[in-house]
């Protein structure tokens, strides 16, 4: 017998079914101390069930209140730039204050993600607009792979044909300003694309984040013209280079992943626990789960002694309402009920 539930059901009492998510690690172990800062800095991660925001609504809000402000502390960051530009009259940094202008202004096609994820499903699109997300995180991927491309030409470029560096207390200010910039972007990004479960915002982080590298670099080579080494312009630029390619090894395999229907094996482990725990369920037989967007949809197969329609019915709703409380993100989980084999 095949019975699916459907739309929001309450728990039928089981002893054992409570409604907290249980703190399984399933596993999953990172690095602390230093190796756990670079590890969080260059293999940041797109979900974190522990904080996730159950409410699908909630959590598109969430995403677009952290493009809305990332967004508006950029062109902050870009004015701020712009100023310093106009004291210098630097033309290098002119050109960076326009790559920063240009680069705050990627949040947009994710921005367009978010809100057509917001609308209805039609019969052309049955499963809605969420996908959207993950073609915005392709097109992010790509400007990080530029941003690594440009900064590696620049520095290749300065060695070959070195130029002094002018107005170099001015390189250094707005150097500053512009990687402290980048990077409360980057960390906030980050933080709000893992309580939403969204690649997409995680990568623009990334790219955020490879930006104040870049600006990064700016301020170490002026640093090191002041201290009578102009090659560490370059030198810096490489490195920074490499950094970004580092990054976007990371943010390719977990946007591709996204894209080609991929899990986290820890999310299908909470799944299965959310399942066996239920006491009329004798067998998970299958459980599959896949992300669109930032929410997760699945379906699964369980094996019961149960001999009743009503009850099988009964239990498939439990099952899918433990499965959303064990995961937030999930806002769908097709359950069918068969009979244990005897």
């Amino acid at each position: 017998m095949t019975q699916r539930g459907h739309g929001h059901h309450h728990v039928h009492g089981h002893d054992h079914d409570h409604d907290h998510v249980h703190g399984h690690d399933h596993g999953h172990s990172h690095p602390t101390g230093f190796a756990g800062l670079l590890h969080g800095i260059f293999v940041p991660h797109s979900h974190d069930p522990a904080d996730a925001i159950d409410d699908a609504m909630a959590a598109h809000s969430e995403g677009i209140r952290a493009l809305k402000f990332s967004l508006v502390l950029m062109l902050a960051t870009t004015l701020v730039q712009a100023v310093i530009v106009a004291f210098s009259g630097s033309v290098a940094l002119l050109a960076d204050t326009v790559h920063n202008l240009s680069d705050a202004l990627t949040a947009v096609p994710l921005w367009i993600a978010f809100v057509l994820s917001r609308r209805v499903a039609t019969r052309r699109y049955t499963y809605g607009f969420n996908r959207a997300e993950d073609l915005a995180g392709l097109f992010i991927v790509s400007m990080i792979a530029l941003s690594a491309i440009v900064a590696a030409h620049q520095a290749i470029d300065r060695m070959i044909n070195p130029r002094p560096l002018e107005n170099v207390g001015w390189v250094i200010a707005a150097g500053v300003v512009g990687f402290l910039g980048n990077e409360v972007v980057a960390v906030y990004r980050i933080r709000v694309g893992r309580r939403i479960g969204s690649a997409a915002l995680v990568a623009d982080g990334v790219h955020a984040r490879t930006d104040g590298f870049t600006s990064l670099a700016v301020v170490i080579g002026g640093i090191g013209v002041l201290l009578g080494f102009p090659l560490a312009d370059p030198i810096v630029g490489l490195v920074i280079s490499a950094m970004i390619a580092v990054l976007l090894v990371g943010t390719v395999r977990s946007v591709g992943r996204r894209l080609m229907d991929g899990i986290e094996p820890e999310l299908l482990d909470r799944a299965e626990h959310a399942l066996t725990h239920l006491s009329d369920i004798e067998s998970v037989e299958r459980v599959r789960l896949r992300w669109v967007g930032h929410r997760l949809h699945g379906d699964a197969v369980v094996r019961t002694t149960a001999t009743s329609l009503a009850t099988a019915e009964r239990l498939a709703q439990d099952a899918e309402a433990s499965v959303k409380r064990h995961l937030p993100n999930v806002d769908e989980m097709a359950v069918r009920v068969t009979a244990a084999k005897r």
